[in-house]
């Protein structure tokens, strides 16, 4: 009902479709059609009841990007030195030919694995931004083990649940306490609020927002807990304690559904407020309310984040944190248990997608948030491998998000390395690019999404028609396997027909339904998603006590020191801890206009963020001599940002908060944020902590 038909007319109306971004709540979306290539209005669709009509901001003026002057509209090939942004326009075959002919004289110099076609979620489409994988299983490019986001979010709560689903996220509506843990939704999936407010207003729920900055979340919160950046597990083992001692743990929940209550019991004994506030910063006061409102209201959901899990003991912290509604029995309520992504109940069968009947398992697969020392050749990142010689990159802006930015920009200005960048704009990356393609957007090309943060499934068919010689990652992955024989069913395939093909063998009927529907809910019963039988293990029992290395998390190897994490909910002292030198910690939290890397071409976007900015406490500012607007200088071991200084005391002393990511090219230097962040992978199984950064800090100048 929403496809494009032959002599369209220019008459406005309203078409559906989702957003693809990088964001759990995948909106469900109406789109003002102007005409067959103009868009207008974007608005939440309200009859979606987990969107309720409402999006983001940045969204809603969807317009603004779709029709941006600065979009890339035809295929460019560099003539400058790498970086000058010096390029000049060929065709789409030339192009190809180019990038085919590359990737060829690089398979034949140091073998297929030199190859590493590069991607991540700059859509959410499982056509779009899945497909590159089949090129790379048909052709034995170089793996990809995709670090960047959530892994050790994943594995935290895996490590309690055994599975990756939880309690209807618009069960929030009807719970008593909605607890907001370690992500904020102000700014980053503003759906959260929608449920959380209506709990408030029609049961009188209280909100509690755990976070390390007083964000937009926590200023809408009944309480808000404030710590320093990874140091919730600590938070978590001090409500516990108040748990146990106050008579309000569950005990008959505890032996039924838990391995080793009596142990934790003893474990959290000595872990009081005091202890907690001594290691968080949070008063004594604020951690013993915290723990009276979650032992007086049974119906406690915890909606848990990424942010907290982006430290080096993230995976220990989110495991603490989804503890708590074990010990209280929370999960057997409606409103009650803990969510984090919802992975787990769509089942999908991505085969033709991404070909994993292809796929051979002695491949080497390399991180993606270890690009930096992949690309300058480090060996142990390398796996001792060949070297990387050529990449195509989609959905991604590395150059800028990816961590230690200053690795990064060397490996991109080798002049043995071919780059290919298929995107919507001149990013940085782009700009490192040999090869440069015009990428379509969401509303131009057919996919489909699943929610992170709730639990449809939608359609995003096309509903205009791209600007200038724009093509989808699909069609371009295609025109690739075709030029290097690379061959397999999908990529005689459309888009629409890779849709209805996984649909159907998942168990999710057609195209044509999920065209009628519109969406499909694939919520389990209330006894699936509370774990009421028992939870993903053969005992059926939660894990307070996690086998780490066995986490039921596919990867491809152990990172970190696996064998030194917790063996019960505990504060892991192995973060970046403050020192003499580096005396505060930086954590890079989200920007509220802008997505990662996209949105900051976006002018609306970019005029109310105005300019990289790093919040610190006042009275920390004072006996450095810096002032409210004051140019400042971050750095550490890994570089220098300079940026401007907002005091702000909502910050614990000693903590700084830079939001995020504006463009390289905003930064005095040209030095982004993500300079000072460290891709020494997390434990068990990799990740990035952008959030844990030891760094100084000086008035510019000095």
């Amino acid at each position: 009902m929403n496809r494009i038909e032959p002599g369209f007319a220019s008459v406005p109306r309203v078409a559906y479709s989702a957003c693809p971004h990088d964001c759990p709540s995948t909106c469900a979306l109406e789109v003002e059609v102007l005409d067959e290539r103009t868009i207008g209005r974007v608005r939440g669709a309200e009859d979606n009841d987990y969107t309720l009509g409402v999006i983001c901001a940045k969204v809603a003026r969807y317009a603004e990007r779709v029709h941006h002057p600065d979009r890339l509209l035809r295929p460019l090939r560099r003539k400058g030195p790498k970086g000058s942004g010096d390029f000049a326009e060929i065709s789409w075959d030339d192009a190809l030919d180019l990038v085919a002919e590359n990737f060829a004289e690089a398979e034949r110099r140091h073998g297929a694995e030199a190859v590493w076609p590069y991607y991540y979620a700059g859509t959410m489409g499982l056509v779009m931004r899945d497909g590159i994988n089949r090129l790379r299983h048909v052709k034995k490019y170089s793996g990809f083990y995709s670090t960047i986001c959530n892994t050790p979010a994943r594995v935290g709560f895996l490590a309690g649940t055994g599975r990756l689903a939880g309690p209807d996220p618009r069960e929030m509506a009807k719970s008593d306490l909605v607890v907001i843990w370690g992500t904020n939704v102000v700014n980053t999936q503003v759906n959260v609020m929608t449920h959380a407010t209506r709990a408030r207003k029609e049961r009188g729920a209280k909100i509690v927002a755990v976070d390390v900055y007083r964000n937009g979340t926590m200023q809408q919160a009944d309480l808000a807990v404030l710590i320093r950046p990874g140091t919730d597990a600590a938070l978590a083992c001090a409500v516990m304690h108040c748990l146990f001692r106050d008579g309000k743990a569950d005990r008959d929940y505890l032996a039924r559904y838990t391995d080793v209550p009596a142990e934790l019991e003893a474990h959290v004994h000595s872990r009081s407020p005091q202890w907690a506030a001594a290691i968080t910063g949070c008063d004594v006061a604020t951690i013993e309310a915290f723990a009276a409102l979650i032992g007086e209201r049974k119906r406690a959901y915890f909606r848990l984040g990424y942010g907290f899990s982006r430290s080096r003991n993230g995976a220990v912290n989110m495991h603490a944190a989804s503890c708590i509604p074990a010990v209280t029995g929370a999960w057997l309520h409606e409103g009650g248990g803990a969510f984090f992504n919802n992975s787990a109940i769509y089942h999908w069968d991505t085969t033709m997608i991404e070909g994993h009947d292809a796929r051979d398992p002695s491949i080497r697969v390399l991180d993606q948030s270890r690009i930096g020392p992949i690309l300058v050749g480090d060996a142990e990142a390398l796996f001792g491998g060949p070297p990387v010689t050529a990449l195509i990159v989609q959905n991604t802006n590395p150059m800028s998000v990816a961590p230690e930015q200053d690795l990064v920009k060397r490996g991109f200005a080798r002049e043995d390395l071919f780059v290919c960048v298929h995107e919507q704009f001149m990013t940085e990356t782009a700009r490192m690019a040999d090869v440069v393609l015009p990428a379509t957007m969401f509303l131009e090309h057919d996919d489909f999404y699943q929610g992170g943060g709730h639990q449809y499934i939608q359609l995003g068919p096309k509903l205009v028609e791209p600007p200038g010689e724009c093509r989808s990652n699909h069609e371009v992955i295609c025109a690739l396997a075709r030029r290097l024989d690379a061959r397999h069913p999908g990529f005689e395939m459309s888009a629409r027909e890779l849709i209805d093909w996984t649909l159907r063998r998942s168990g999710w009927g057609g195209i044509e339904e999920l065209e009628a529907k519109r969406w499909i809910d694939c919520q389990p019963d209330f006894a699936t998603a509370h774990y009421v039988d028992g939870f993903a293990w053969s005992d059926g029992k939660f894990r307070f006590k996690p086998d780490w290395p066995h986490v039921p998390h596919r990867h491809p190897w152990e990172a970190g020191p696996v064998e030194q994490m917790p063996r019960l909910p505990d504060h892991w002292q192995i973060i970046e801890e403050a020192d003499a030198n580096h005396p505060f910690r930086l954590a890079t939290s989200p920007a509220r206009q802008f997505l990662n890397s996209t949105f900051t071409e976006t002018p609306t976007s970019r005029a109310r963020e105005r300019r990289p900015e790093v919040m610190i406490h006042p009275d920390d500012a004072a006996p450095l001599g810096i002032a409210d607007g004051d140019k400042v200088v971050l750095g550490n071991e890994r570089g220098e940002v300079r940026l401007h200084a907002r005091l702000f005391d909502g910050v614990r002393r000693g903590v700084l908060i830079a939001e995020s990511i504006f463009p390289n090219a905003a930064f005095e230097d040209g030095r982004g944020i993500n300079t000072l962040t460290g891709a020494d992978a997390i434990a068990p199984f990799g990740g990035a902590a952008f959030h844990d950064n030891k760094v100084w800090v000086k008035r510019a100048g000095l």
